[in-house]
């Protein structure tokens, strides 16, 4: 399953707030061609039968299981300049893979 950091944990707490009827947070991704994936982080008001749902300092965190297997060792990071990022941990380097901005 994926990790997330503190930062990020604490920046969908921040938005969850605004948004108490969606508190699942879901976790994606999807081939946009050959070479590229696109991820995204939604809120959402339940999980699918097909999710992998992961308990994470009170998120609740959904990934379907298509996507689950493509986000092993994968850790989500936040900070203010960047937005959300995808990096992915490639033999003990953390590679970014893609940076989310975040709209408050």
């Amino acid at each position: 399953m994926i990790a997330v950091t503190l930062a990020a944990i604490t920046k969908l707490r921040a938005i969850q707030t605004h948004h108490p009827e969606d508190p699942i947070v879901r976790i994606s991704v999807r081939d946009v061609d050959d070479s590229r994936l696109s991820f995204s982080i939604t809120l959402e008001a339940t999980t699918q039968p097909d999710d992998d749902v992961q308990q994470m300092d009170g998120l609740t965190i959904a990934v379907d299981r298509r996507s689950a297997s493509r986000m092993e060792r994968v850790t989500i990071d936040y900070t203010e300049a960047s937005g959300f990022r995808f990096l992915h941990d490639e033999e003990g380097h953390s590679l970014p893979l893609l940076t989310i901005p975040t709209l408050n």
